[in-house]
């Protein structure tokens, strides 16, 4: 089973990727945050003016989906941890997760540095230890985007060590979320729309 689990229409617009039967997790025990997940990958769209459109602390790639899912119930959540060993406790901090619901966390990585990558790794395998979720989730850029962002001179601002699935896949591979079931989504050119 497993990816075959996705709407086809979902497949066909996204590169997509798991670890640990993450889909299967995601819809047998998690169908509310299943189908907000499929309702947001189905009413993104990629547009030119999002691309070509200044930085600032957020793009409206990342600003679109952060807002689609806390209209949804989701919300940015950062989680006090700490471990206690023979009566001595140690914080074990963790970053900030973008959009969490339930035991569900995801995380949109557009157009950080690849180090990123780690941390929401990292983030993952430990709530994942301490039982506060049940499987992480990263929506990221495919490789083959290199080629729209080229073809509109911004190839410069969407560089080699910048997140894209091509920097994900192997540090999931060589065990960067431990056990977490991981799912993934790469935005592929089908999600473009050179016209808004």
């Amino acid at each position: 089973m497993g990816l075959e689990l996705l709407p086809e229409r979902i497949r066909e617009k996204y590169d997509v990727y798991e670890w640990r039967h993450a889909v299967s997790i995601l819809k047998t025990d998690f169908p509310e945050q299943w189908n907000d997940l499929i309702s947001l990958l189905d009413a993104f769209e990629l547009r030119k003016s999002s691309i070509v459109t200044s930085g600032g602390r957020k793009s409206p790639i990342s600003g679109f989906m952060d807002n689609y899912l806390y209209n949804l119930g989701w919300e940015e959540k950062r989680f006090d941890t700490s471990i206690k060993i023979d009566n001595i406790e140690k914080d074990t901090p963790t970053h900030k997760i973008d959009c969490v619901k339930g035991r569900v966390a995801l995380d949109i990585e557009w157009n950080n540095k690849d180090p990123f990558y780690d941390r929401d790794l990292n983030n993952f395998r430990l709530l994942f230890d301490l039982g506060a979720i049940s499987l992480g989730i990263i929506i990221t850029r495919s490789d083959e985007l290199q080629i729209i962002f080229n073809n509109l001179r911004k190839g410069h601002s969407y560089g080699a060590s910048t997140t894209h699935m091509g920097k994900l896949l192997p540090r999931i591979n060589g065990g960067g979320g431990a056990g977490c079931p991981i799912l993934v989504f790469g935005i592929t050119s089908k999600c473009y729309n050179e016209h808004a």
